[in-house]
């Protein structure tokens, strides 16, 4: 058998694969859009898994989870450690609807304690997960993290600057962490015309708890609860 015709052997023998994992796929949509379509308005809370509890990030992640609770809101968050944790502790300290969006990973994610028993939802895959949070959040609020914290944060940025989901509030915690990036994205991005200038205004930057609490509050007094799509 020749290169080509191992290839195209290979790639002939995932189809059967990929046609079953479609029901998986749907089991983990339905089961999602079944548990999260009842728990009410909540802000998702994002940022590192590898911030320790001795890190100040981690103790802003409690403050912030906790004034989200006493405004009336739920917390959503991926489910893992460090900021994520924090976020749930935060909202357990509060008695507050604590949701906690599991990904199964080979090497670090575990679900934290501090996620209500009812609204821990484990996931295989990256994207079904991602359509939760996008649907039932009604607003993310972005601590210091990496590339999954960054994934998270564009792909709502970009579906709402193409409309394909209804706007709500991105809020960046901690102007020393998040600024080198928004110069980045005004003095490159901006300039080079790969943006508008009214993209900037997709998101809010902020540096204490009362701030994203007065951010959530605003931008609600003048649009309905409702999911995003």
């Amino acid at each position: 058998m020749g290169s080509s015709d191992k290839i195209t052997k290979e790639w002939n023998d995932t189809k059967t694969f990929d046609a079953w994992a479609l029901f998986k796929i749907m089991g983990e949509l339905v089961n999602g859009f079944e548990k999260m379509s009842s728990i009410g308005p909540c802000v998702s809370i994002f940022g590192s898994a590898r911030t320790e509890p001795n890190n100040p990030f981690y103790k802003l992640a409690i403050n912030v989870a906790e004034e989200i609770i006493d405004s009336g809101y739920g917390i959503i968050t991926g489910g893992g450690p460090g900021i994520m944790e924090a976020a749930n502790k935060g909202a357990n300290n509060k008695k507050g609807i604590s949701v906690g969006l599991n990904i199964n990973l080979p090497f670090e994610q575990k679900a934290n304690k501090y996620i209500d028993k009812d609204k821990l939802i484990n996931f295989e895959y990256f994207f079904v997960r991602k359509v939760m949070f996008m649907k039932y959040s009604q607003g993310f609020v972005v601590l210091p993290g990496g590339l999954g914290t960054l994934d998270e944060l564009f792909e709502a940025l970009t579906l709402i600057q193409t409309g394909k989901i209804n706007r709500f509030p991105i809020i960046f915690v901690n102007s020393g962490f998040w600024k080198g990036l928004i110069d980045w994205m005004k003095q490159k991005l901006v300039v080079e015309k790969v943006i508008s200038k009214d993209d900037l205004n997709l998101f809010y930057l902020v540096n204490s708890k009362e701030e994203v609490v007065k951010v959530l509050e605003d931008f609600h007094h003048q649009n309905k609860f409702t999911p995003n799509f």
